[in-house]
């Protein structure tokens, strides 16, 4: 592609493979989870080498930088060649995925019959009658 050739921020997007469809990553831009320079762009801006984007994609938030203009969608290997990722956001992704993983609950497999009956109990609260127990 030649400097002065102009590539929409949707296709470029999509030709570098962060949204399977051009019609997702104009959904993305329109939503608020792509920004260009620090503002909220519109799907057909003029994008540039060297400018910054930050995008959201599921809990991972991006920060890059254009390395290079494609308006075709190839390879997973071409398209890692268009941009290149900060390493702030590299650690910033990595340490918020970290935390998501020690956050996230951890099961010991089938809940013992204690377990179930509360959790029966808990389900099924507005079915309590307190006039039956024990009876």
């Amino acid at each position: 592609m030649s400097q002065d050739t102009k590539i929409r921020l949707d296709k470029w997007l999509w030709a570098c493979r962060f949204y399977k469809t051009r019609a997702i990553a104009k959904a993305a831009i329109e939503g608020g989870k792509v920004h260009y320079e620090g503002q909220k762009p519109k799907p057909g801006k003029a994008i540039q080498i060297g400018e910054t984007i930050k995008l959201r994609q599921g809990f991972d938030e991006k920060i890059v930088i254009i390395k290079q203009l494609s308006e075709h969608r190839g390879p997973a290997k071409i398209a890692q060649t268009l941009y290149e990722e900060t390493s702030e956001s590299i650690a910033k992704r990595e340490e918020i995925t970290l935390l998501r993983k020690m956050s996230a609950p951890t099961t010991t497999g089938k809940p013992d019959k204690k377990q179930r009956r509360a959790i029966h109990r808990f389900k099924n609260i507005h079915d309590y009658d307190p006039t039956s127990e024990g009876s």
